[in-house]
């Protein structure tokens, strides 16, 4: 990999999960930087301010969306996000990551455009690996 991608985003609740994914993060130095929210409302109450003051540097170059969360879940989420996202220009590379295997949760997810893909819980080292090396591609 030439070099890592700037800003990364996790909004997932899952301590365990979360700690894992930003261990992989920093250990193979995937990107120079890492946010995490616990739910939909703290990434969008992150994002709003800055797309009011038109800062796109600071927001994220890949998200990895959890579906099931309290507050805001991911479905939530990918609904506000989708009408934010024509205020901004940068790319956002979105993943929803699940241990849904549910085919309509499936589905439903590839129904938003931005959705690049749906990652089933827990993801291998390589699928992560593989999708930052395509990110930076």
């Amino acid at each position: 990999m030439e070099q890592p991608i700037e800003l990364a985003c996790i909004i997932d609740d899952d301590s365990i999960y979360v700690n894992l994914v930003k261990k992989i993060i920093e250990i193979k130095k995937l990107s120079r930087n890492l946010i995490i929210f616990k739910n939909g409302k703290e990434a969008l109450d992150y994002f709003r301010p800055i797309l009011e003051n038109m800062n796109q540097d600071k927001l994220p170059d890949i998200i990895f969306l959890d579906l099931n969360m309290p507050v805001m879940d991911g479905w939530e989420f990918l609904g506000e996000f989708f009408k934010i996202k024509n205020s901004f220009n940068k790319k956002i590379t979105l993943y929803v990551v699940s241990s849904s295997i549910d085919p309509r949760d499936l589905e439903r997810a590839k129904s938003f455009n931005m959705v690049t893909d749906y990652l089933i819980k827990p993801i291998e080292l390589k699928k992560f690996e593989k999708i930052f090396d395509q990110e930076v591609a």
